[in-house]
């Protein structure tokens, strides 16, 4: 099995890289709120901190989808 395929460590990425730092707020929301304020200010090292911390949330939007589509696929048959 894939590493990148694998619930468990996806949302052990989530939950590890993905959040931290945790306080004040995690940082990936601090990231997001930035950009939907229009992004004033943000250098590349910020969009690579925000790839970095985002990239587990893709992996777990990814996994999600493929197992609706396998059950989906599953109960049309």
């Amino acid at each position: 099995m894939n590493i990148l395929n694998n619930l468990k460590i996806v949302l052990l990425l989530c939950l590890t890289l993905g959040l931290a730092p945790y306080f004040p707020e995690p940082h990936i929301v601090g990231k997001v709120k930035w950009i939907i304020g229009g992004g004033e200010g943000m250098k590349l090292m910020d969009v690579f901190d925000l790839v970095l911390h985002g990239f587990p949330f893709i992996l777990l939007i990814r996994i999600i989808y493929i197992k609706i589509n396998q059950i989906g696929s599953n109960n049309s048959k």
